[in-house]
């Protein structure tokens, strides 16, 4: 079991990172929380990880809180819920907020997100509820400080940004309709991490 990873950030590709650790690169899926607290490339980074095995593949899921690692293993024991639905729940919300929507049986704000049903939704707030006294919402505040990575063009980080919203499982023309509003009400934005939260913000 990988329960840790320290290593040198080499790639940004959202959902997936790359880790070399003394010469042996990891391949990481994060959720965007993650991904916005993620030091530049060519800098250490601390993450917590979740190691998955299956028949066809060995995956390795990164978080920057310890909070967040707890989640995606309660979501992930969910029946119907994997590993990719769990990252898209953490890139959509933040835990705190995820566990307002439960308690607050809001199932809309499930739905919003992609690949998640109604009935999905109201399964995952019913066996949720039951889990949330297996972490406290409100521990785990230790998050690394936001850093942004320099792009050299809006088409250049808006491509970037969509390519990672259909990554996460928005389809094409969602994710570019939300991007293309975001720039529209936010000339300043100069990053592709920023136009990411700020997409998934619009659209969940």
């Amino acid at each position: 079991m990988i329960g840790q990873i320290r290593g040198i950030l080499i790639e940004k590709k959202p959902p997936e990172i790359l880790v070399d650790v003394r010469g042996i690169t990891y391949e990481i899926q994060v959720p965007m929380s993650t991904l916005y607290q993620l030091p530049d490339v060519g800098q250490e980074v601390v993450l917590h990880t979740h190691f998955v095995v299956r028949d066809d593949a060995q995956l390795l899921y990164g978080f920057c809180r310890t909070k967040d690692k707890t989640l995606f293993r309660s979501l992930i024991r969910v029946n119907g819920v994997g590993p990719r639905m769990a990252l898209v729940i953490l890139s959509g919300m933040e835990p705190d907020e995820f566990v307002r929507v439960v308690r607050n049986n809001d199932v809309t704000a499930m739905v919003n997100m992609p690949g998640i049903g109604k009935k999905t939704a109201e399964r995952l707030i019913v066996e949720m509820r039951d889990r949330l006294s297996e972490w406290q919402a409100s521990e785990g505040a230790d998050s690394a400080p936001e850093t942004q990575d320099s792009a050299s063009t809006v088409k250049v980080f808006s491509k970037d940004a969509e390519a990672a919203l259909i990554g996460l499982g928005y389809k094409p023309q969602q994710a570019a309709r939300a991007i293309a509003q975001v720039l529209k009400d936010n000339l300043e934005i100069t990053d592709s991490e920023e136009l990411i939260r700020l997409s998934l913000k619009s659209i969940v």
